[in-house]
């Protein structure tokens, strides 16, 4: 399943906010260089949705706001657990 993601860099906490069912915004302290903000995207996904980051590719916009991943299938229907709301 692939997701929409807007990144937003250095910023002072880290979140991720779904915005609707294939959009999040996920903020991160990682400035956009050599590509330390993905590599941080790909981690806070893999909290957010309790997976590996191996399992989460990233698809398109290696150098832009807007960006593509693939995650696996299971989550279409993602729901967080309490105990995941109070991580973000």
């Amino acid at each position: 399943m692939h997701l929409t993601i807007v990144a937003k860099p250095k910023k002072k906490q880290e979140k991720v906010v779904q915005i609707d069912p294939t959009t999040y915004a996920v903020s991160i302290k990682e400035p956009p260089i050599d590509g330390r903000a993905n590599d941080a995207i790909i981690k806070s996904l893999s909290k957010y949705f309790s997976i590996s980051p191996s399992q989460i590719a990233l698809i398109s916009g290696h150098t832009a706001k807007i960006k593509v991943v693939e995650v696996p299938d299971h989550l279409v229907n993602f729901e967080l657990l309490p105990k995941q709301k109070s991580l973000f």
